[in-house]
């Protein structure tokens, strides 16, 4: 039972912090960091560097920037652009940080599947974002913004407080998002093209 139980947190928490570093890395760096280091969550000893107070206060000076830019029509848009070279490769590290001392073989499949987590939820938002940014007014970004900001916070609480309850409504997430990500990402690029060309960028098809 257990062995079950235990299966079912580092199962929760590896999902979790990957499924949450695609939409905004450094609050699950800031969350995970402070809670390690005030003893709220129990971190593996191969994610205990996040206690660092060094790797916290950079953190929560990059959570800063993010939170203002996010906001930003365009901006938050060039932010996700560069952030995909930053958030898929550190959903793959946490992950494969997240379950512990095993195998190689083990932490090359977890970063795997880590890295195709944060993927997805990362290339959900920015689609989102892009779709967004067509828009003449600036306080959909912000609802956005804030929204994910809470499903971020909500996600990592109910992962490590909850598990069965987070995995169940991930897997929920996941069947939804392979459902929406193509129309999503056709929708996305139309709303590309169509900007650029009111631009004069790029001339219309």
């Amino acid at each position: 039972m257990e062995n079950h139980e235990a299966l079912l947190t580092t199962l929760a928490l590896l999902m979790g912090t990957t499924w949450a570093s695609g939409i905004n890395l450094y609050a699950v760096l800031l969350v995970m960091g402070l809670g390690g280091s005030s003893g709220y969550i129990d971190l593996p000893a191969e994610l205990s560097i996040l206690e660092d107070p060094l790797i916290i206060g950079a953190a929560g000076v990059m959570y800063f920037i993010e939170f203002f830019a996010d906001k930003i029509p365009g901006i938050d848009s060039a932010w996700d652009a560069i952030h995909t070279f930053v958030r898929i490769p550190a959903g793959a590290m946490l992950a494969a940080g997240t379950i512990g001392d095993v195998s190689p073989a083990m932490e090359i499949a977890a970063g795997i599947l880590g890295g195709g987590i944060a993927a997805a939820t990362h290339t959900a938002k920015a689609s989102t974002r892009l779709m967004i940014n067509t828009s003449p007014e600036p306080v959909s970004n912000w609802s956005a913004s804030v929204l994910e900001d809470l499903l971020v916070l909500g996600g990592l609480w109910a992962a490590l407080n909850h598990p069965t309850v987070f995995l169940i409504f991930f897997v929920a997430f996941t069947i939804l998002l392979a459902f929406l990500l193509p129309k999503l990402w056709r929708m996305s690029r139309a709303s590309f093209i169509r900007t650029m060309s009111m631009l004069g960028l790029i001339k219309k098809q």
